[in-house]
């Protein structure tokens, strides 16, 4: 009976120890540009109203932990970018710079998760020069590979980003994560099924009393979330588990307020501020 207890005791003390040894994360959304095209809700919404208009904000995602992580979810662009000229930019900020507002420098993020290869996720993750960058394996393979043969679609894709992701993975400095529900980093989980891109993920962060779902872009606008519509045109590869990707993550959290898509400027005026441009979501 005594070695039962001892044993019971023991098995306690060391949940009580993993429990205590569970980081706690802070989850920022940090606005870097915005667009003054005159977009409207179809435009981001498959059946969404032509007639309503919605602000496109461009942002990036920083988890900060406890544990000595400051996690970025993707990275942002650079201004010179063809792509970016039809989304008429304004409001540029370079992302290192806009980075500082938070009280960060970008030398100290420690790991950039890639939702996807996009330009305006990816392109700025040269910014940052100590990060580790993880990214989904089939992504990173289309990517670099199999999107450049004939006939294969590429659109959103900048070559530029293709070389220094494999010089990044040739130094090491990528991880290819393969497949859905991985835990990355302790804390955080990574999922797939929307298919943005060939394997786009999101990210759910523990940050103590909630979790916090950052879906970037395999949820461009709340719209996309608040009436289960697929993206328009072009937005995903399917159309049918982009909204199944939705369903998933509501019964993630505690509340959808906790479910960030990737564009919408409403983000920033839900969330208290922090600074010029930057809301903690909380």
């Amino acid at each position: 009976m005594k070695k039962l207890i001892l044993l019971a005791l023991l098995n306690l003390s060391a949940a009580l120890s993993a429990h205590s040894q569970t980081p706690v994360y802070k989850v920022y959304a940090v606005r870097f540009a915005r667009s003054n095209y005159h977009f409207s809700i179809a435009d981001w919404a498959d059946g969404g109203p032509k007639t309503d208009s919605v602000k496109i904000d461009f942002m990036f995602w920083l988890i900060k932990g406890n544990n000595g992580k400051n996690i970025l979810v993707d990275a942002g662009f650079l201004n010179d970018l063809e792509d970016a000229k039809e989304f008429k930019i304004t409001n540029y900020s370079r992302p290192d710079s806009a980075l500082l507002k938070t009280g960060l420098k970008p030398d100290d993020i420690t790991d950039i998760i890639l939702s996807h290869p996009h330009w305006d996720h990816i392109d700025g993750v040269g910014l940052f020069p100590n990060a580790h960058v993880w990214i989904q394996k089939d992504d990173f393979n289309y990517f670099v590979s199999a999107a450049w043969q004939k006939g294969a679609s590429n659109g959103g894709f900048v070559k530029r980003d293709v070389r220094m992701m494999v010089d990044l993975n040739l130094a090491g400095k990528v991880t290819l994560v393969d497949g859905d529900d991985r835990e990355i980093i302790p804390g955080i989980k990574v999922f797939t099924g929307s298919r943005h891109t060939f394997n786009s993920q999101y990210v759910l962060v523990q940050t103590g009393t909630n979790k916090v779902v950052i879906a970037s872009d395999n949820i461009w606008i709340y719209y996309n979330l608040e009436h289960l519509a697929p993206a328009s045109t072009g937005g995903t590869l399917d159309p049918a588990g982009y909204v199944k990707a939705m369903q998933r993550m509501k019964t993630m959290v505690s509340d959808i307020k906790y479910i960030i898509p990737g564009h919408d400027a409403q983000v920033f005026s839900r969330f208290p501020a922090v600074g010029d441009g930057v809301v903690e979501i909380k």
